[in-house]
């Protein structure tokens, strides 16, 4: 976005903002919640941190990255006071071997889902001397590409999340299939939510709906929508 001014990128995506927050209100209303208790993620993977201080500008708290090595950068080259204002969200696949380097940014990781990334997310957050909030992440349809632990698998890694020593085990996350009805698949995710809560209380929330479902996503108790099309456009090309 390099070639966009500051200004006009600025009031860009101050409108997108503004067309998701209606859309987010509408599906609240329509489902009978409060729009406090759903909280708007903008994923800014592939953006630069230009974006996120713009975002932060225009009162945005929460934002998604996906990439270690990328999220580590852009945290590195925020302003201290931007850096806390933004509570930053790992929403990737974590590897293992680099679990240690997104626990020492990362205030939320979405994707757990193996109890070896479990372990190295917790030691690398017990070095950086922080406590991370940390999400099972729920495979919807078993495709191994896209992570997830499998939903009769759920309850033992989120008791592994809670035992973990600076780890906060807050609640679950998932991506619809591809091709399938999202309301479907977040349904089940919401018995999923439901069946964690029952032996954790406060893992309360459930990381769920995008930019092409998000409505669906707050009619099944979604308290965290992942979105960022929608509010920053295509995808720059990779370089």
């Amino acid at each position: 976005m390099s070639d966009v001014a500051p200004q006009e990128r600025r009031q860009e995506l101050a409108s997108r903002l503004a067309q998701v927050e209606a859309r987010i209100g509408a599906a609240c209303n329509a489902a009978g919640r409060d729009r406090a208790a759903v909280t708007l993620v903008v994923v800014t993977k592939f953006f630069p941190v230009t974006d996120l201080e713009l975002l932060a500008g225009l009162g945005v708290g929460d934002v998604g990255e996906s990439r270690d090595q990328e999220a580590a950068a852009k945290v590195a080259e925020l302003a201290e006071a931007t850096r806390r204002a933004l509570h930053l969200h790992f929403i990737g696949q974590v590897q293992s071997r680099k679990a240690g380097s997104v626990a020492r940014y990362a205030d939320t990781v979405h994707s757990l889902d193996r109890t070896k990334v479990v372990a190295a997310l917790d030691r690398g957050a017990a070095t950086a001397g922080r406590r991370v909030q940390a999400l099972v992440q729920v495979s919807l349809d078993e495709d191994p590409g896209r992570g997830g632990v499998r939903p009769q698998d759920v309850r033992r890694l989120a008791d592994e999340v809670a035992q973990a020593s600076c780890l906060d085990l807050r609640g679950v996350m998932a991506v619809a299939p591809l091709g399938a009805d999202p309301a479907q698949a977040f349904a089940r995710l919401q018995e999923v939510a439901a069946d964690v809560r029952a032996d954790h209380p406060q893992a309360d929330w459930i990381s769920a709906g995008m930019s092409g479902d998000l409505e669906d996503a707050v009619a099944h108790g979604a308290t965290h929508l992942r979105v960022g099309t929608a509010i920053l456009g295509s995808r720059p090309l990779l370089r």
